[in-house]
């Protein structure tokens, strides 16, 4: 009976440990990180160190096509979806890297496979903007051969909808928290990243998107109070400011 017991603890506890969300780290790993900042080809290689789920970085689309990584869309007063690249090319961030391309980046994501790259295509002006844009990151993605290794996250429903359109099999998840995940399954979007203030008003909806067979995430979180009552809700993902953190308390 005794070693009944020690085996049913064991089974018990190997369940608990893979039920625990998965690190996703934010714009990468760059919070008092030295010669690291947001969304630089650095802070995804310190983020690929850490041996977690995946790093998020976001994503534009120049005036003539070229896709870049950059959080917003204005940059050093330029408005980056209305320009030509030429125009933003030789622009630093404050580690002192080239603004990079998002080409550049998966080139340091194909480094190391194990890291999950999580890519939030921004929401454009336009219906016709954004549309051009998915299809140039589906293209790039699969050209590079990052296509299992890449996901992708959008505040754009359009956009969402066109990533599952262009990349069937890939895993695509909506931001902006105002929808409840059935009306999102029917949408062909197979999960939720969600704002810690919007699962706080819904918490139902953890449960309800996993019975569906969604994934939940939740956003972006960076004390430990906030860390401990996600992961006491069961959340598949934790997209952390401080990655570290959030590694010392799955311990």
């Amino acid at each position: 009976m005794k070693i009944i017991s020690i085996i049913a603890t064991l089974f018990l506890s190997l369940s608990i440990l893979s039920a625990q969300p998965k690190v996703i780290a934010h714009r990468g790993h760059y919070i008092n990180v030295e010669g690291s900042t947001e969304n630089s080809i650095t802070s995804l290689r310190k983020a690929q160190e850490l041996n977690i789920y995946g790093a998020e970085f976001d994503v534009w689309m120049t005036l003539d096509g070229v896709l870049i990584v950059n959080h917003d869309d204005v940059i050093q007063g330029i408005m980056i979806q209305d320009v030509p690249y030429e125009k933003i090319k030789d622009l630093r961030l404050e580690n002192g890297e080239i603004l990079p391309t998002l080409e550049a980046y998966l080139q340091q994501g194909k480094q190391d496979r194990t890291t999950r790259l999580i890519l939030e295509l921004k929401p454009h002006s336009t219906k016709e903007r954004e549309d051009r844009a998915v299809a140039a990151v589906v293209k790039m993605v699969e050209e590079m051969g990052v296509k299992d290794q890449t996901e992708y996250i959008s505040f754009s429903l359009n956009i969402c909808k066109e990533l599952r359109a262009r990349s069937p099999q890939a895993h695509v998840a909506y931001l902006g928290g105002d929808i409840a995940p059935n009306a999102l399954k029917a949408m062909n979007i197979p999960g939720i990243s969600y704002s810690i203030g919007a699962l706080r008003n819904n918490m139902h909806w953890i449960k309800e998107a996993q019975d569906l067979g969604m994934t939940v995430n939740v956003w972006t979180l960076y004390t430990e109070v906030d860390m401990r009552e996600m992961i006491d809700a069961g959340v598949d993902f934790i997209t952390s400011g401080n990655s570290l953190l959030t590694i010392e308390l799955l311990k």
